[in-house]
This record gives structure tokens, sequence and C-alpha cells, in this order.
């Protein structure tokens, strides 16, 4: 209904997933290694991890997100970043890798490759983790800004009004909708507290339900009127 600007957002679930189920193959690999098992060719391995690190280094770097630590209230593009998550996630495990079959070359220490294995699955698992809580946050639904959430309410109450409900999610990146039920003494129309939203960043699409109520309850604070109702039954 509101177009697809969650696409990139589901995209983003999709790879939290991914790094999710990396993680648990990595971890059970890693503690099979532990085992015993076939020989570990070390030199050979050791030239495959760096040219991956370097492939995945660069692919890291041209992905790069614009805000390199997002706050609860960014816009930026989150596939984007799921997708440098991804990658980093993958540099972090060669780093590791490489460190592990080096010491197993020539220190011995063949536990160190599985070791370094099960440290790359926790990285990843964690990664994962992060993007999933980001990307399903958007996809339920849940409110984006609590800073634009405010900003709303206070735009509205700016007009002796008293706001009943306020529901706010994201559309897209940089896109968010709201609906809004205020109680209106003067009975203005919704033209009016539609043009008092006007202008605000990030507020694409918006719907407003003005109902009248007499200007005592109107000047009543939520839990003032609470306390007036239950004190009355």
């Amino acid at each position: 209904s509101f177009g697809a600007g969650k696409i990139g957002y589901l995209a983003a679930f999709a790879n939290a997933v991914a790094l999710g189920v990396t993680a648990l193959l990595l971890a059970g690999e890693s503690l099979t290694r532990f085992g015993g098992g076939e020989a570990t060719h070390y030199h050979e391995a050791t030239q495959l991890a760096v040219v991956v690190l370097a492939v995945n280094f660069v692919c890291m770097w041209l992905l790069r997100p614009v805000n390199a630590r997002p706050t609860p209230g960014d816009d930026d593009d989150v596939n984007l970043r799921a997708a440098h998550l991804h990658l980093a996630a993958d540099v972090i495990v060669s780093i590791l890798a490489i460190g592990g079959l080096l010491a197993g070359e020539h220190l011995g220490w063949t536990w160190a490759d599985p070791l370094a294995g099960l440290l790359g699955a926790l990285l990843v698992a964690r990664f994962a983790w992060g993007l999933g809580r980001r990307a399903g946050a958007v996809l339920l639904d849940m409110t984006p800004d609590p800073r634009l959430t405010g900003e709303v309410r206070a735009r509205l109450e700016a007009l002796e009004a008293r706001v009943i409900d306020l529901h706010l999610w994201r559309l897209g990146p940089g896109h968010h909708a709201a609906i809004a039920v205020v109680a209106d003494p003067q009975g203005r129309s919704a033209h009016t507290f539609r043009s008092q939203l006007s202008g605000l960043a990030g507020l694409s699409h918006l719907t407003v339900e003005v109902r009248e109520a007499p200007r005592d309850e109107a000047a009543e604070s939520p839990v003032a009127a609470l306390t007036r109702k239950s004190a009355s039954v």
C-alpha cells in the first residue's frame, strides 16, 4: 500500500539469516576439526585465505556506508549496510583463518585453526543478530525514531489540542508515515493539523483524525483525564 520501500529491509533481514546460518556451519565445522580428521594443507590454505581477504577487503571498502556508526534514528540504506557487514564478517574470518593456519604451520598448533573458526563464528553470529534486529524492527513497523515522534507530538500539542493516539513507522530510507488522532475543542479541520506538520523532514505520509472535545477536557493532560474518569466511576 505504501510502495516498495521495505524491499531493502527484507533483503537485509534475509542477509542476517544467511549470516546466522553461516555462523552455525562455521562453528560446526570448527568443532569437528578439534577431533582431528584429514590433514590440513597449511601453505595452500594460507595462500587462498590471503586472496579471499584481499577481494573481500576491496569489496567492503567499495560498499562502505555513509554513517559508520548508525543511531536508532538513522535512515541510511540498511540493505547496503547489510552487504557491508557481510563482507566485514568475511574479512574478519579470513584474518582469523590466516592467523590460525600460520600458527598451525610454523608452531605446530593444530588447534589454532579450529579455534579461529569458532571465534569467527561468534563474530558472524553477533553481526547477524544486530542486523536482524534492526531490519526486523522496520518490517514489524516498530517506532522508528523517538525524536521524530516527539517532534510530531509537540507540533500538534502546540495548537492546544490533545493527542489521543499517535503511530509512526518507516516506509523506506528517509520516509516515514504517521497516523494521529487529536481532540480539538475548537473543531478545526484536519487540514490545520496537517499544515502544522508540513515541512517536517522524513514525514512522507500523514493521516490526521480530528475529534471534537470540550475545552476543559482538551486542556487536561492524558493522566489527569484518566484520573478524573476513574474518580467518576
